[in-house]
């Protein structure tokens, strides 16, 4: 299997388009029926091959280049990155022309590597090999637990400070204890809540506010054959932050940290990892976990700049 993200084509649009505009846009122009996201990289794979065998049997239409190459839509405070891996421009036209609440802000062309900002490639950390689907590594470790991450367009390929401070916590409250809950508020590509269902959980809540998150990390409970221990639903932190649970972890920015903070029944959580946190930040958390009988076990910022809490909760 190859890096279905080794070309981006993004539209950053003013506006959101409507249900189904984008797919009758797309129809139109290139015949094509899109259901849904293309974010399974299982059904990539099998796509590509459906295509080597189609290419042997006859001739290619000029719009197959165009089949099954919208990746997904990040929407955010009315505005729309609309992503795909080979250009759409005559789509893009059409749907802009039958909507005048849409304006084409911007038409990007760059690799996955550069939307990402860094290569997406295997990693190990504690007990966990981390790996994109399309480049699994041979690892001889004994005691390893590998989990398949496919980002897609989301953020957070798993090597931020913050997100490998997480991972090292999730590892050692799992180590120390059982834990048979765990809330992974914000969870972008799926990552923690993978680890802790992978580490040990029987029962992991994820949630995001942003829809392509959610359904980027839908497909990588999938590929980890982990749906019957992940739920991963769109929503914001604040309507989730009270749900009991063994651990919560959260890596979030300090607005939405400082919100859930103050929400009746989130420090009633045994364990907590807070983490997304600068150094101006951490100290007001700090400070509010120990006012409100709260206990820090550990602070760690092993880059000088992002900041990771391990606290126990009220009870």
């Amino acid at each position: 299997m190859t890096n279905p993200y080794e070309q981006l084509w993004i539209y950053y649009l003013d506006g959101i388009p409507e249900n189904g505009a984008l797919e009758r846009a797309l129809h139109e122009s290139y015949s094509i029926d899109l259901q849904h996201d293309n974010l399974d990289s299982r059904m990539i794979e099998s796509d590509s091959q459906q295509k080597e065998s189609d290419t042997s049997s006859h001739e290619v239409s000029d719009n197959s280049s165009h089949d099954s190459t919208f990746i997904g839509n990040w929407e955010e405070h009315g505005f729309s990155f609309l992503f795909f891996s080979a250009p759409c421009d005559e789509a893009i036209e059409l749907m802009l022309s039958k909507d005048n609440s849409l304006t084409l802000i911007e038409r990007y062309e760059m690799s996955g590597e550069d939307w990402h900002g860094e290569r997406i490639e295997p990693y190990t950390s504690g007990s966990l090999c981390v790996s994109p689907p399309w480049k699994i590594p041979f690892v001889n470790k004994p005691g390893i637990k590998r989990i398949l991450l496919d980002p897609g367009v989301v953020f957070g390929t798993g090597r931020h400070p913050t997100t490998e401070d997480c991972l090292g916590y999730i590892e050692y409250v799992l180590q120390s204890q059982p834990v048979s809950t765990v809330l992974d508020i914000g969870t972008g590509t799926g990552l923690l809540a993978l680890a802790a269902a992978v580490l040990g959980s029987r029962r992991v809540l994820a949630i995001d506010f942003n829809l392509l998150a959610v359904k980027t990390t839908q497909n990588n409970i999938m590929l980890n054959s982990l749906e019957d221990k992940i739920l991963a639903i769109q929503g914001r932190a604040e309507d989730f932050a009270s749900i009991p649970a063994d651990l919560v972890v959260a890596n979030i920015h300090y607005d939405v940290m400082r919100q859930i903070l103050e929400i009746p029944g989130f420090l009633n959580h045994s364990w907590l990892i807070l983490s997304g946190l600068l150094r101006s930040e951490v100290d007001k958390v700090v400070a509010y976990l120990k006012k409100e009988g709260g206990t820090v076990i550990e602070t760690v910022s092993p880059d000088g700049v992002w900041n990771t809490i391990l606290a126990r909760g009220k009870i």
